[in-house]
């Protein structure tokens, strides 16, 4: 089967053939630098850092371009807030924005611009527009004339002359039409601003996208990611712009990850309904949280809860302990010791049932269902001691856990991961270990003098704790539920 991706520009699943054969280049819009990340951005992250990884597991070169809008009303405006310079507010939420990230497992992209470092590319691709008549001059701001622009709402389906008729757009006399957006805003007193051809100002917000993209892709590259939020009006206003500047359309696939919701509205600041992910690592693993945002099919909205996110620490927590003791069972084993290793991985069923899912428009919902079904198989083979069982279960443990590093999970061994999710567990629960310890060396002293009702009341508080006990051979074993 080959690849498919829904291409929102069609509105349909496409069949994935590379501008240049065995190529990819992807862009995706980053993040305005002025605040921490919130579990929106977590979303887009993981979805197109995935899709990445997945086009290198098909020995695609990808060349992924994500960018930092690191000049805007909402930075100036922070900077005015906390009193500093918006160079400094982009220093410490770009900083921030890394710290988030590698803890999720995401991998840096080949390019990461900043729209401050483009200039002269915005520059450029404004007075192309000025000369063609498709953009125009008014007050010192350069405005996009939509009307120039045949094709544009295509992208979101939206009609122009209802759009015109009710455009939420505050009057503004220095445009010939409301739906006119800015390319280039004449500087306001106080404001950062760089010299241009129209006076002193600044870039529109989507003009750097465009310029951006063109510079590191070429006129026409693969695929334009983001969130569903940037379909209208940043995605459409970027077709328009980029097609008037070079007559191509610049991009091939248009893929857009859906929102997370809580109480069944989008997640967002402007709401105040958002958590940022550093509030979520308070309390979860970001190894949990990744695995949660894609048990879901990348477009579909997602619920975020505690119950959701309690449910994907339980399920990850399974799939290290399943790893943990596949790994135990093969470790005398390696890629020379077994024939056409490499082979037998890449054809074995979970390899192929994994790629069948992800080929089917990335769908990560279906390709976490099979590794939950194969973890059950290999537990099982676990307990297999033949020699041929053992090398069976060392390609399959490989080609499961090929799957789940695509997918950005198991990059820590099982003793780390125990390790760090137990002192999450027990920071946001301020739990007190030495009375765990006691009432488990209770409970064995009652178990020992078989004073039964003693022993289960130990347990009980135990479990009322959310501490579950196993007893071993080597004695009682405890984790936090």
């Amino acid at each position: 089967m080959s690849l498919l991706i829904f291409n929102t520009l069609t509105g349909k699943k496409e069949p994935f053939v590379p501008l240049r054969e065995n190529q990819i280049g992807m862009y995706v819009c980053g993040v305005t630098a002025y605040d921490y990340c919130h579990v929106g951005h977590a979303r887009a992250a993981i979805v197109f850092d995935t899709l990445s990884r997945y086009f290198q597991h098909l020995r695609y070169k990808v060349r992924f371009v994500r960018n930092f809008t690191d000049i805007d009303d909402k930075i100036i405006n922070r900077a005015n807030e906390e009193g500093t310079d918006w160079r400094e507010v982009n220093r410490k939420y770009i900083a921030a924005f890394y710290e988030d990230m590698e803890k999720l497992n995401i991998a840096a992209p080949t390019e990461e611009p900043k729209a401050t470092d483009h200039l002269p590319e915005m520059l450029d691709m404004i007075q192309s527009l000025v000369n063609q008549d498709k953009a125009y001059e008014s007050e010192g701001n350069i405005f996009y004339a939509v009307k120039s622009f045949d094709g544009y709402g295509r992208l979101s389906g939206k009609n122009i002359a209802d759009l015109r008729a009710g455009a939420r757009v505050k009057i503004n006399k220095t445009k010939r039409d409301p739906l006119d957006f800015a390319l280039w805003k004449k500087s306001k007193p106080g404001e950062p601003f760089w010299e241009s051809p129209w006076g002193p100002g600044r870039p529109g917000w989507h003009i750097e996208c465009s310029a951006m993209s063109k510079k590191y892709l070429g006129d026409t590259f693969d695929i334009h990611g983001g969130g569903k939020d940037l379909v209208f009006p940043h995605h459409e206003n970027e077709i328009a712009q980029s097609c008037g500047c070079t007559g191509k359309q610049p991009v091939r696939y248009w893929m857009h990850n859906g929102f997370v919701n809580i109480d069944k509205e989008k997640m967002s600041k402007s709401r105040g309904n958002f958590f940022t992910i550093r509030e979520v690592y308070k309390k979860y693993h970001p190894e949990v949280l990744r695995l949660f945002l894609i048990s879901s099919h990348y477009r579909s909205p997602i619920d975020f809860s505690e119950k959701n996110l309690a449910d994907a620490t339980t399920v990850l927590s399974r799939f290290y302990e399943g790893l943990a003791s596949a790994r135990k069972k093969t470790a005398q084993l390696n890629e020379e010791s077994i024939p056409n290793f490499r082979e037998k991985v890449n054809a074995h069923p979970v390899t192929k049932k994994f790629e069948t899912a992800m080929n089917d428009d990335l769908n990560t919902a279906v390709a976490v269902a099979c590794m939950n079904e194969e973890l059950r198989n290999l537990n099982s083979a676990a307990a297999n001691e033949s020699a041929s069982s053992l090398e069976k279960l060392a390609v399959a443990t490989t080609a499961w856990e090929t799957a789940g590093k695509i997918l950005g999970l198991f990059f820590l061994t099982p003793e780390k991961f125990e390790e760090e999710l137990f002192a999450i567990k027990n920071h946001s629960r301020n739990l007190d270990v030495g009375k765990i310890e006691k009432l488990i060396a209770r409970r064995k002293t009652a178990r020992q003098s078989k004073n039964w009702a003693e022993a289960d009341r130990c347990r009980d508080e135990l479990n009322a704790m959310e501490v579950v006990i196993e007893d071993t051979a080597s004695g009682t074993e405890w984790k936090l539920r």
